[in-house]
């Protein structure tokens, strides 16, 4: 939600920004008289103090925000899983555990065209997974195969428990039947 409010105000500072530039170099270089004339006069009135002065705050403030974002520390690093061991700290990403239920899940006959999700809650790892499969094989069954073995791989792999393995299928791809043709 904060990304989305941050964007929103680096566009709004942007065009602001802009706009007062070219209002500003259109002025000085007396190219469009008018926009001076009406600046001075509307600078003259207190509507137009209390807007002027209303808006050099809100860029002051949109300002300050968008200098702290720029200056905030471990902002840039990926998310990632910490594990401490006897021997030191373990960091796994998350693009890696995504990768590593892509491999599982794509050892199960039947399925194709995985997409991976994966979040760290409390009680282990929360997967899921987007399938398309084939209409061969029954989807009940092909599903917790799936779960079964991606659960399976990832705690022996990383270490870290699975708490639930969520599977999606998106919809089934017909299956390209040749006939072999005699003459």
């Amino acid at each position: 939600m904060t990304r989305v409010l941050d964007k929103l105000l680096l566009f709004i500072f942007s065009l602001l920004v802009l706009a007062a530039l070219l209002a500003g170099l259109a002025a000085m270089s007396g190219t469009v008289p008018v926009i001076g004339e009406w600046i001075g006069q509307f600078a003259g009135t207190w509507v137009g103090l209390v807007s002027i002065w209303t808006i050099g705050i809100v860029l002051i403030l949109i300002s300050l925000r968008m200098l702290y974002i720029t200056m905030r520390v471990g902002s840039g690093t990926p998310p990632s899983i910490d594990q401490r061991t006897d021997y030191g700290d373990i960091r796994i990403s998350i693009e890696t555990v995504e990768n590593l239920t892509l491999k599982a899940a794509g050892r199960v006959k039947g399925v194709k065209d995985l997409k991976a999700r994966v979040s760290v809650e409390d009680a282990g790892l929360q997967i899921e997974i987007r399938a398309l499969v084939d209409g061969d094989t029954s989807i009940p069954q092909l599903t917790e195969e799936v779960q079964r073995e991606v659960k399976g791989y990832l705690e022996e792999i990383t270490g870290i428990p699975v708490s639930f393995v969520s599977v999606y299928v998106a919809n089934i791809i017909q299956s390209q039947a040749f006939k072999s043709r005699v003459e």
